[in-house]
């Protein structure tokens, strides 16, 4: 019997925090220098003025970064479907397989594996694969580090100097950029997000919403220089819109899981606090969107959103489901970790309090510029896709034992749970 309270709600094993790949150095501010590096030679330098016409008829070389994580697998599937050449940055062997669980093949178009690294200059290619980045007609910057609770030298080394390198490419040969953010480097606040927004001297909710607001920041500065750019910003990256099927267990699932086990039963958040739960397919959509359209979305940042849900709407699907458990959500300043009883402590430590500022805020997204491709609302509304999600979670034993077969019982929108 594994140990309850040393032991991974999320994958039953023992809870393993990544220092190998972290730099137990850097554990101070992000670097906000905002130069960036010749890929060749890793020296500084400037932008170059003279760009290509972002327009490209035809099929187009694409350089993916992260094209074997969650979005950017997608991404890669979009646009070879579509006829276009793939470049496939991949860390060591990295397998591309799509959110279905399939391996992703070329289709119509070509798709080249390159062996690379973010965070090394020129992105760890080999020469004639550095020659050949240079060459493409666009960038797409997928890769991140998304998990929580990691070191801060993590996010800085992936998140910030990986996202310095991928700009040293594009510069070294004046290659267009769509640059994938998160809609949360709004930071810690209430009301509506815009699109154009960025520094509003916000405080970021964790170290990852940091390391991204600094990227993107280096982005921005290098658009000012003259680097055609486009950034994309995710909200909460969910399953698939149609079956809730996932294939990264990560951003909101892990809480998910702890919640509904009842391994913290009592948590800091309030009511009418907004978790904003997009399905990687719209996320991609809208990337892929980006890219094929770049002479439209250049200069614009453009929010992929989807099901708002506030707390106490979350908390009324859940009891929708006896093997679930629903928290008691409280006021944040009503809640003391210490009052815990001693079998929680160690999962809200290292589990709920991460996630505890998407419980604070009460912010919506604008999402006007992405709505102009084509990015609208989701048709069917936010409960019946927790529902969804849910189900699959529960399908495939993540949030527990798989329900027993029993005559489905209708719910209020016509769809059916057991």
């Amino acid at each position: 019997m594994s140990d309850p309270i040393n032991s991974d709600p999320i994958n039953s094993g023992p809870i393993k925090f990544d220092s190998k790949n972290s730099d137990p150095m850097n554990t101070g501010p992000m670097n906000t220098d905002t130069s960036v590096s010749d890929p060749m030679t890793s020296q500084p330098m400037a932008a170059d003025p003279v760009v290509p016409d972002p327009a490209v008829s035809g099929p187009m070389t694409v350089l993916v970064t992260g094209a074997s994580g969650f979005v950017g697998a997608e991404v890669t599937a979009r646009l070879t479907a579509a006829g276009h050449t793939v470049l496939a940055v991949l860390h060591r062997n990295g397998d591309l397989v799509r959110n279905n669980g399939r391996r992703l093949t070329a289709g119509p178009g070509t798709l080249t594996r390159m062996t690379g690294d973010i965070t090394r200059p020129g992105l760890g290619l080999s020469g004639d694969d550095r020659r050949l980045a240079v060459t493409a007609d666009r960038i797409v910057h997928c890769a991140a580090v998304t998990d929580f609770g990691l070191p801060p030298g993590r996010y800085e080394r992936v998140n910030v100097e990986g996202t310095r390198h991928v700009l040293g490419v594009a510069l070294a040969g004046g290659v267009p950029l769509v640059h994938v953010s998160t809609a949360y480097v709004c930071g810690e606040r209430d009301g509506t997000a815009y699109e154009d927004e960025l520094d509003l001297g916000q405080r970021p909710g964790n170290d990852y919403e940091k390391s991204k607001l600094a990227a993107e920041t280096l982005v921005r500065k290098a658009a000012a220089d003259g680097l055609p750019v486009a950034v994309v910003r995710p909200s909460i990256v969910t399953g698939a819109s149609r079956t809730g099927r996932v294939r990264d267990l990560k951003t909101i699932y892990p809480v998910l899981r702890v919640l509904t086990r009842g391994l913290v039963r009592t948590v800091p958040g309030h009511q009418d606090a907004v978790l904003d739960l997009v399905p990687v397919d719209r996320v991609a959509d809208l990337v892929t969107e980006a890219a094929t359209r770049f002479q439209d979305a250049e200069g614009r940042t453009l929010h992929a959103v989807g099901h708002e849900l506030t707390l106490r709407d979350m908390s009324d699907v859940l009891a929708e489901y006896p093997s679930l458990h629903v928290p008691r959500f409280v006021p944040p300043s009503a809640f003391s970790a210490t009052a815990l009883p001693g079998r929680e402590r160690p999962y809200y430590d290292r589990v709920v309090s991460l996630y505890a500022p998407y419980f604070r805020r009460r912010v919506r997204f604008d999402a006007t510029h992405a709505e102009a491709f084509g990015h609208r609302p989701p048709a069917t509304g936010a409960h019946a896709y927790l529902r969804r999600l849910l189900d699959h979670c529960l399908a495939t034993g993540y949030l527990g034992p798989p329900p027993r077969k029993e005559p489905a019982a209708a719910r209020p929108d016509g769809s059916t749970h057991r």
